[in-house]
């Protein structure tokens, strides 16, 4: 049972041989984390015997008590603790800080139970075995463990993170929150805004997404069944790794300037590819590389496996390298015919089609850390004290947080309303389409996100440049979210992208 103290008796513990406080109604012995403290001690010399609760929210989060809860020896007495205690599966009682379809009082015509029962399901799954990884490996830098791997394997999360499919006909989803078979984009959407809250940008790229762009290649192209059976097996139970290699030093979101090449042999039986690819997420640990090459009356897209032709070396870029982000060489490396995906010669179509899964799956990202980033401001002018004020006293704040909130609202639902037309199209009525839509939103939705990274910037001030405590989340954000402008088509591109296609169906009466 919980011990119980008077303040008085907490004022009696002042010295270094014995110093308490209070936060939030309970009571810490500080005595034997004064020289561990990393702040130094002078700082808890100065509220000791207090109640330190405001001084404690002015600096700190919650997350710290519970790191430290072995420090709590008891509440006040007659008194109990005010602040929230999240729990693996709870759901942000911040305003704003989740989506509209997952707050009290509010409804959707997208979501059924099944997206509910899912979305409860794989935060507890994030929150549990995801995000502990995620931060340790943000920090220093190493790639996703096999036991992680395996993890999210057993639980169907590699296959669920490939979208609908039948790859997942049959399969038990975390344990069988929802059917293989009923599994939509909206349940894809939930996945991808789920699994980023481990709030770490280069391992979120670790985290096996050089499969999620890659694999879908193989699933819709590769015309060799027992080949994209065995792949998809091996790549799914966890056992291999993949990724996805188009771009070059010369060719990045202009696809057509590839130099890589692939040739037949005499035979007519392989390939033989020589060339280089540049910035490919997870290239460092792939074991197969769905490679764009340029053949002789075009390009085409074969599945290559690692082996003594394939090197590959790390590139260091501003977010971690976790990402396993490397430079790809191929030398003279022998790839059967029943590895080409799609047509030979037109493979710009794999490509082309290929991005708009990939496109999604960062404008849900984006989108999600968007809103995680308003929250963190949210609790940040809620909590901390200036000139005698919090911060959401001040009319410039509260400006600040009505435009990153009107941002992150527009946004989800242009990607909700994106989400349920691809829940009611093929594959080929995507492409043909959503194109389009999904290149403006992706562009719309970076550069709302560049928008509310200085705005967050600006709130947090000297915090949001530090990578640890109070502004940690803000600054990784507004260190890595070019990354989403960038990959995967530039924000240019796309929106020429989206105004092209628009025209393409321009009704040649309206002149």
């Amino acid at each position: 049972m919980s011990k119980t103290f008077t303040r008085a008796e907490v004022e009696a513990h002042t010295s270094e041989d014995s110093l308490w406080c209070i936060i939030d109604h309970r009571v810490y012995d500080l005595t034997d984390f004064l020289d561990a403290h990393p702040g130094g001690s002078v700082v808890l010399a100065q509220i000791a015997g207090k109640d330190a609760t405001t001084d404690f929210y002015n600096l700190h989060r919650q997350e710290v008590l519970t790191k430290y809860r072995s420090l709590c020896i008891g509440t006040i007495a007659n008194e109990s603790p005010e602040v929230i205690e999240p729990t693996p599966t709870s759901l942000s009682p911040v305003p704003y800080a989740e989506p509209l379809w997952l707050r009290p009082g509010f409804k959707s015509p997208y979501y059924k139970e099944s997206h509910w029962r899912l979305q409860k399901a794989i935060r507890e799954f994030t929150t549990l075995h995801v995000k502990p990884e995620a931060q340790e490996k943000e920090r220093d830098g190493s790639w996703i463990s096999q036991g992680l791997i395996d993890k999210m394997a057993e639980a169907n999360v590699l296959a669920m993170r490939l979208g609908p499919g039948k790859h997942l006909h049959g399969r038990t989803l975390l344990g069988g929150v929802v059917r293989g078979e009923e599994f939509d984009y909206l349940h894809d959407l939930i996945v991808a805004q789920e699994m980023v809250r481990t709030n770490a940008r280069g391992f979120q790229d670790g985290n096996m997404a050089g499969m999620v762009i890659s694999l879908t290649a193989v699933q819709n192209w590769l015309r060799h069944e027992p080949l994209r059976a065995r792949v998809t097996e091996e790549v799914l139970s966890g056992k291999k790794k993949m990724c996805l290699a188009v771009t070059e030093a010369f060719a990045g979101s202009d696809v057509a300037g590839l130099r890589t090449t692939a040739k037949k042999t005499p035979d007519g039986k392989h390939y033989i590819v020589n060339g280089t690819k540049k910035w490919i997420t997870n290239g460092m640990w792939s074991d197969y590389f769905v490679t764009a090459c340029r053949t002789e009356k075009g390009f085409s897209v074969l599945l290559i496996p690692r082996d003594d032709g394939v090197e590959t070396k790390q590139i260091k870029t501003s977010y971690s390298t976790a990402a396993g982000t490397a430079f790809v060489e191929y030398n003279d490396v022998k790839v059967p015919v029943e590895n080409l995906l799609g047509e030979e010669h037109k493979g710009f179509t794999v490509i082309m089609s290929n991005f708009n899964h990939e496109r999604f799956m960062m404008v849900c990202a984006v989108t999600r850390l968007s809103m995680t980033v308003v929250e963190e401001c949210m609790k940040w002018c809620n909590q901390r004290i200036v000139f005698g004020k919090r911060l959401i006293e001040q009319p410039v704040m509260r400006q600040k947080l009505a435009r990153m909130i009107s941002l992150c609202e527009s946004n989800q639902a242009w990607l909700e309303s994106i989400a349920y037309q691809m829940c009611n199209m093929s594959y080929a009525e995507q492409s043909k389409h959503l194109g389009g839509p999904i290149g403006l939103l992706k562009s719309h939705i970076t550069r709302s996100a560049g928008e509310i990274a200085e705005q967050a910037m600006n709130i947090f001030g000297g915090r949001g440049l530090t990578q640890s405590g109070m502004g940690q989340i803000i600054e990784m954000f507004h260190r890595t979210y070019k990354f989403d402008a960038i990959l995967g088509g530039t924000e240019e591109i796309l929106a020429d992208l989206g105004v092209r296609q628009a025209f393409k169906g321009f009704p040649k009466a309206m002149l």
